[in-house]
């Protein structure tokens, strides 16, 4: 400890990387099925690091929180601007009715505990489960008409309470909506989420496997047989519920390729691609199936394509369908949103702006297809680092702007800037994804990385003094916490269902939504044994993240 202690006060970065490695290390066991989780655990770690009162650069700390604020915006434009629109208004209106509530009690927690404006403000990070918010906090607590001693025990007293209150503030809010909610809004979940499913329209089972488990088989034309004489087109439209679809023809010792206009004829040998159900449904035994590798031999691929083609934003897979383009292409996966939430494949699905659907079928099918649909994602690692630069370094200045009311500064702050500029560019980019490309593992760095250097930062720099934070505070700090956690979080499942009067298999994700916790949802898709309540969380979390990093500046002002 003789030598350590002097070497991490020298060189400052590696207590840094240190705090981030046993951060991740910790973060991501389980212990008993439940995991502390990355964030907190790092927090932890530079905490007990910063025991040896090693002095981080303030800069660094801003300099890495920008870059995670502005990836956080370019995850949730097309999101959050599409619960601006009027599809998504509802969900939109009850994510900002849900956090105002949120922000409301913990502001009466706080001022029946007394808290102080940092004490408060990490309390509300904690237990709403925001990371964002400590970030715009400090900046607010910077602004503040302060000594900069003052400043510094208000920023230091902001990571105490979030450390005691965040490992509840994520564990209760995943129990509370998994195992209380259904019992509270007396629903049986998993009952709801089938029934659901039944009024979009699945095609086949719980899983969509109508629309991504695909077969080829091979079948002989006989001269009893309905296509026999019909074009490729026609015959595939005697069933066009089922997609069923003709890839390839063998006539005589001649293979070639189907096209629509082919006429079939009698002894002909038929690929067909096809949902499995429908095939066996359909085709079964009335039809001469052939043992034919050579003919089932078909060039297939996968594609991922980024959804921004104007005719068909807001359409359903349904109908979609119908276009010739879609003709044997099969959606196997939609994931949507900044938390990559994956939407169950359903005939009304609807495809929104931003979403990243993955495709199957033929090589030409599916290139015909993302023509339609918007951008094909290629697998790229170069960073359009002008874009991104650019916005950060206009957003932050747009923030930084100072508008004095009397004794308050008000202020967006650089960071809230960033998180604005990178909303309103993730959507241009959705619009016109010519510019602005950033490969989804540099979202994932910047997010992540960007993020837990600067936790780490903020536990080495309050590190000497959280302990006697924590002794002023009192054990009453985890039951306040645990009270700021529930009572939102029953009022937005209330209010959701009685006010709101959305539908049951979607009220629970919408209001994991509105808490911003992936973790929550997880538990709850478990309870339905559904992806569905996912179909719920993408608009809230996209509105309540925003809302939720703001409102980090408005509990330093309202306290302070």
């Amino acid at each position: 400890m003789e030598w350590l202690a002097p070497t991490l006060r020298r060189y400052p970065e590696i207590a840094i990387f240190l705090s981030l490695g046993i951060g991740y290390w910790i973060g991501e066991r389980k212990f008993f099925g439940f995991s502390l989780g990355v964030v907190p655990a790092t927090l932890l770690a530079g905490i007990l690091i910063g025991q040896f009162e090693i002095a981080v650069s303030a800069d660094l700390k801003q300099i890495f929180f920008l870059m995670f604020i502005f990836a956080v915006g370019y995850g949730l434009g097309p999101q959050f601007i599409r619960g601006l629109a009027r599809e998504g208004l509802p969900q939109a209106a009850f994510a900002v009715t849900a956090s105002v509530v949120s922000l409301a009690v913990t502001l009466v927690i706080a001022k029946l505990a007394q808290y102080d404006a940092g004490s408060a403000a990490g309390f509300f990070s904690g237990t709403q489960t925001n990371s964002m918010s400590i970030g715009l906090a400090t900046d607010a607590i910077g602004r503040l008409l302060l000594s900069d001693d003052a400043k510094r025990d208000l920023i230091d007293a902001i990571p105490v309470t979030y450390a005691v209150t965040y490992l509840f503030g994520t564990l209760g809010t995943g129990l509370i909506l998994s195992r209380l909610g259904p019992w509270l809004l007396r629903i049986d979940l998993a009952q709801a989420c089938r029934e659901y499913e039944a009024q979009m329209n699945l095609l086949a089972g719980n899983t969509g496997a109508g629309w991504t488990q695909l077969e080829r088989r091979a079948y002989r034309v006989g001269a009893s047989s309905r296509v026999a004489g019909l074009t490729v087109l026609e015959a595939e439209m005697l069933a066009p519920e089922d997609r069923i679809f003709v890839s390839r023809i063998r006539r005589g010792a001649d293979i070639f390729e189907a096209q629509i206009d082919t006429r079939l004829q009698v002894g002909d040998v038929v690929a067909v691609s096809a949902p499995r159900q429908s095939l066996i449904n359909l085709l079964g035994a009335p039809a001469q199936e052939v043992d034919d590798p050579e003919l089932l031999i078909v060039e297939t691929g996968t594609l991922e394509v980024y959804v921004s083609g104007r005719e068909v934003i807001g359409k359903t897979l349904d109908e979609l369908a119908c276009r010739m383009e879609a003709r044997g292409v099969f959606v196997a996966r939609i994931v949507r949103g900044a938390a990559t939430t994956e939407i169950p494949v359903l005939r009304n699905t609807r495809l929104e702006r931003g979403d990243i659907v993955t495709l199957n079928g033929r090589q030409r099918d599916i290139f015909a297809a993302a023509r339609i649909l918007g951008q094909i994602e290629s697998p790229t690692r170069v960073v359009d680092m002008a874009f991104v630069g650019a916005a950060i370094a206009v957003g932050a200045l747009a923030g930084a702007v100072v508008i004095n009311i009397g004794h308050v500064p008000l202020s967006l702050s650089s960071a809230g800037g960033t998180l604005l500029a990178g909303i309103l560019l993730s959507w241009v980019r959705s619009v016109r994804p010519l510019f602005g490309r950033i490969p989804e593992n540099t979202v994932w760095f910047m997010n992540a990385i960007g993020l837990n250097i600067f936790i780490a930062t903020v536990g080495i720099s309050a590190g000497p003094r959280f302990v006697a934070g924590l002794e002023q505070l009192g054990f009453s700090l985890f039951f306040w916490g645990v009270a700021a956690t529930g009572l939102p979080l029953i009022a937005s499942m209330l209010i959701g269902k009685y006010l709101f009067r959305i539908h049951p298999a979607l009220v629970l994700g919408c209001c994991a939504g509105a808490r911003t916790s992936t973790a929550s949802l997880g538990m709850v898709c478990e309870v339905a044994q559904s992806k569905i309540p996912g179909l719920g969380y993408t608009v809230t979390y996209a509105v309540s993240n925003t809302l939720c990093a703001i409102w980090g500046i408005v509990v330093v002002l309202a306290i302070a």
